[in-house]
C-alpha cells in the first residue's frame, strides 16, 4: 500500500529531493513550503499523488492547517519529515538574543509544532515514522556553529526521548545527521551570518569565508540522501539516528572515541558523587546499563 508522506521545506533542497524519492518509490507527498506554488512546480504533474500546502512552521496554528488538510486528501499520515529549518552561522558573544529566538523558533519550536500536530493521527494508525532532519551539527561542535549547533543539539535530545514516548503506538523516530551535502544551505540566500562584529574574535571570522568558499562543493549527493530516507522508513527496524555521508560518519566515529576517552579519564571524580546507598535509588524510566 502507498505510503503518505508530508515533508516540510519541500521546495528546494534536501526536502524536495526526499519528496522526489518518495513519489518515485509510488507513494504520495505532502509537500510543504513558504510558497506553495514553488513546491507544486518544483515537483510537477504527479497524477495527483502531491498536495502542496503553504506552511510556516513558525506560525503556531499552521501546522494543524496542513495535517487537516493531508488526512481529507489522503486519509492518513506514514511519514512525516521534519526538514524545515535554517543555518544561523556566527559567533555566539556576536549573536543577538532575536537571532538566537529566530534560530530556536523555526529549528526546534517548529519542528516540536508539526510533531504535536502529526500524532494524534498516527496514534489512531497505531504506526508511523517521524525523521527528524538534524545535522552533524547536532553531534559535534563546530567552528561559528553554536547557535545552529545549539538548534541541531536540541532535536537530538528531542528525537530520543520522543521514541521512548511513542514506540507503545508503533511510531518509530529517526533523527538524520546528514554531513556536508550539496545543496544552498551555505548559499546567501539561506544561511545567515552574525552581523555584528568584536575585534577580540578576528580570528574566527575567517571562517565564515571558508564556510562561502564551501558552498557547493561539498561531497553529500542530495539525490542519494532522498533515496536513503525512503530506504531508511522501509526498514523494519529503523534507527533512532542515522548519519549520512562519509563525512558524517568520520565525525561521528571521532567524537564518540573522544567522549569515551574524556569519559574513563575522569571517571573516579564522575563516581564520586553517588549517595553511599545508591542501589536503592535507580532512575525511573532510565536506560538499562
Amino acid at each position: 500500500m502507498a505510503k503518505t508522506w508530508l515533508i516540510t521545506g519541500a521546495a528546494r533542497g534536501l526536502g524536495l529531493q526526499i519528496a522526489r524519492a518518495a513519489l518515485a518509490a509510488g507513494d504520495n507527498v505532502v509537500a510543504t513550503a513558504r510558497n506553495a506554488d514553488a513546491a507544486r512546480q518544483a515537483l510537477g504533474d504527479t497524477d495527483g499523488r502531491v498536495l502542496a500546502q503553504a506552511l510556516d512552521v513558525t506560525d503556531p496554528a499552521a501546522p494543524q492547517r496542513v495535517v487537516d488538510a493531508a488526512l481529507a486528501r489522503f486519509g492518513r499520515i506514514d511519514v512525516l519529515v521534519n526538514n524545515a529549518g535554517y543555518g544561523h552561522l556566527g559567533i555566539f558573544e556576536e549573536s543577538t538574543e532575536e537571532e538566537v529566538r529566530q534560530q530556536l523558533e523555526t529549528n526546534v519550536l517548529g519542528l516540536m509544532r508539526m510533531t504535536r500536530a502529526v500524532l494524534p493521527a498516527m496514534r489512531r494508525q497505531r504506526a508511523g515514522h517521524v525523521v527528524n532532519m538534524s545535522s552533524i551539527g547536532g553531534i559535534v561542535p563546530f567552528d561559528s556553529c553554536t547557535l545552529y549547533g545549539m538548534s541541531k543539539f536540541a532535536v537530538e535530545g528531542f528525537s530520543g526521548n520522543l521514541t521512548r514516548d511513542v514506540a507503545p503506538f508503533g511510531i518509530r523516530v529517526t533523527a538524520v545527521e546528514p554531513g556536508f551535502f550539496r545543496t544552498d544551505f551555505l548559499d546567501p540566500a539561506s544561511v545567515r551570518f552574525t552581523a555584528s562584529r568584536i575585534d577580540d574574535y578576528a580570528a574566527a571570522h575567517a571562517t565564515e569565508t571558508a564556510y562561502r568558499a564551501h558552498s557547493h562543493q561539498q561531497p553529500g549527493d542530495p539525490v542519494k540522501l532522498g533515496q536513503a530516507i525512503v530506504r531508511l522508513v522501509e526498514a523494519n527496524e529503523p534507527p533512532t539516528h542515522l548519519a549520512l555521508g562519509s563525512d558524517a560518519v568520520g565525525f561521528v566515529a571521532t567524537e564518540l572515541r573522544r567522549r569515551l576517552a574524556e569519559l574513563e579519564r575522569w571517571q573516579a571524580l564522575s563516581v564520586s558523587t553517588d549517595h553511599a546507598d545508591l542501589a536503592r535509588h535507580a532512575a525511573p524510566g532510565a536506560p538499562s546499563r
